[in-house]
């Protein structure tokens, strides 16, 4: 898929908010600091569409970006920020589970996962839930360029092995670096297949 266009739309605080579903949608999320907003600019090769920033939990809102004009790509906040209040944390669980759960055109929910640290609880957790839900999801491993080969591969062990424990098979994985580019023509040919399979809400 060529990039023609990419376009903040609106941020929403409230799924009543959000803009109709009137083309496929595809979410980005992960914890704080995965690296989400270099990836979502690397994908669409715009430097600043997504904000940035060295400080975990700058995305607090539901944002809408429009691709080439006929798909949606959305920057959910990050889950699991420590530092937030627990009433913040809890609005931003209750915001992210009504936006999955409800959101009829939502194509696929991508789950980013810094492949420097080992498998955590929390994303296992989320996993879970996708799963539960049948929330179609692929998991995007970040900052792999972070690694050596054999770093990667005893990390690429650790998440199979974790995985495998609760799934019969291993969800869809893409390996990506934003710095690089690794990866972003393999989540930009999903979408476009993934398009083709958009049946507009009745």
């Amino acid at each position: 898929m060529e990039i023609k266009s990419a376009d903040f739309l609106v941020s929403s605080a409230k799924f009543n908010q959000l803009p109709a579903a009137d083309r496929p949608e595809y979410a980005f999320v992960g914890r704080s600091n995965v690296g989400k907003s270099s990836l979502i600019n690397a994908l669409v090769k715009r430097k600043n569409l997504a904000k940035t920033s060295s400080t975990p939990g700058k995305t607090q809102l539901i944002n809408h970006f429009t691709v080439n004009k006929d798909w949606y790509l959305v920057d959910l906040p990050g889950y699991g920020y420590a530092k937030a209040s627990k009433k913040k944390r809890e609005s931003f669980a209750t915001m992210i589970s009504e936006y999955i759960e409800q959101r009829e055109n939502l194509m696929t929910v991508f789950v980013l996962i810094d492949s420097r640290v080992k498998p955590m609880d929390i994303d296992m957790e989320f996993l879970r839930y996708l799963g539960i839900k049948e929330i179609p999801f692929t998991i995007v491993f970040t900052k792999r360029d972070k690694l050596s080969q054999k770093q990667f591969a005893e990390q690429m062990r650790r998440y199979k092995d974790r995985l495998l424990v609760e799934w019969e098979e291993l969800p869809n994985i893409i390996l990506t670096s934003s710095v690089k580019g690794t990866g972003m023509s393999d989540i930009l040919d999903f979408i476009e297949d993934t398009n083709k399979l958009f049946k507009p809400p009745a």
